[in-house]
């Protein structure tokens, strides 16, 4: 299905039906848009992650429009009723905690339901952790992948990363962009350093508060470093694109397995050797023999 809407041609009237999708501060109540506290003011409800953390915007700015929980845990059970009001003509707005609603947020769902039923949905843009902490690393940034929150126990989140590693040696170079818990960071950068390497990286921390800090290093010393100094607030860890040459790691190896076994066996030994997709190792031994490698 394909569907569109089309934005409006001026700021936000008080006639504007919908759902709208409101970026917060991520610390510093200053960074709130004015269209953002136009489109508050307005609603005739304003669903939040947490009404007690939002109430503090709302409170700061004058804002006394309805509030309501919306969270991953009640999010699927208050969709119909929701959608409902938005068919009646109701004006919702909806925040996270901070930042841009979704990443990492609920409402996800909220927004699907709306577009399956016709409705429109409209994101008013600004303040964001991943994109400032990128543009604070030091790291390329672009192309970029957000990753969100790695899984928080260590086996799960070293396969997630180990599955990262497998799409950089199928071709992928991108900065690595995570969120993560305070007391999870040192074993996080660890797992990292130990699946990515040396690579350089930047945990950015408190980002726009008063103790904002960002520490650029490389991986190892960044985990060495969190595991002498305990991390407070939220943290954003950005970590450097692969080196070009990770994608071809395997080649000598796969030339040597090729001098003794079958296309299919050496594709097989080699890719369980170095953990490169199997597809990727069978279309690199194809190339070598068709260019007379082995000959």
């Amino acid at each position: 299905m394909v569907s569109s809407t089309e934005p409006p041609d001026q700021d936000l009237g008080p006639g504007l039906a919908g759902l709208v999708l409101v970026s917060t501060p991520i610390g510093n109540l200053g960074d709130m848009t004015l269209r953002g506290l136009e489109v508050l003011r307005q609603a005739e409800l304003v669903l939040c992650e947490d009404t007690r953390m939002s109430a503090r915007l709302l409170t700061h700015y004058g804002i006394v429009s309805r509030t309501a929980a919306l969270h991953e845990h009640n999010e699927a059970a208050r969709i119909p009723e929701i959608v409902a009001r938005l068919r009646a003509g109701a004006r919702i707005a909806l925040i996270s905690d901070a930042g841009t609603p979704l990443v990492s947020d609920p409402g996800y769902r909220l927004v699907r339901a709306a577009i399956e039923a016709g409705l429109p949905v409209q994101a008013v843009p600004g303040a964001n952790a991943a994109t400032t902490a990128l543009v604070l690393s030091g790291l390329p940034p672009h192309p970029f992948l957000f990753v969100g929150f790695a899984p928080p126990r260590q086996a799960a989140r070293r396969a997630a990363f180990e599955a990262l590693r497998g799409a950089e040696r199928a071709g992928l170079s991108a900065t690595l962009v995570f969120y993560e818990a305070p007391h999870r960071l040192a074993e996080t950068l660890l797992d990292m350093a130990e699946v990515f390497g040396a690579r350089p990286a930047a945990v950015a921390r408190e980002l726009t508060k008063r103790f904002e800090e960002v520490r650029r290093d490389t991986l190892p010393e960044l985990a060495s470093h969190y595991a002498a100094h305990a991390a407070r607030g939220e943290i954003t860890v950005v970590v450097g694109p692969a080196p070009e040459e990770v994608a071809e790691d395997f080649e000598p190896l796969l030339v040597q397995a090729l001098q003794t076994q079958s296309l299919s066996e050496a594709v097989a030994a080699v890719a369980a050797a170095t953990k490169t997709p199997r597809k990727v190792v069978y279309k690199r031994a194809l190339e070598i023999s068709k260019k007379g490698v082995l000959f």
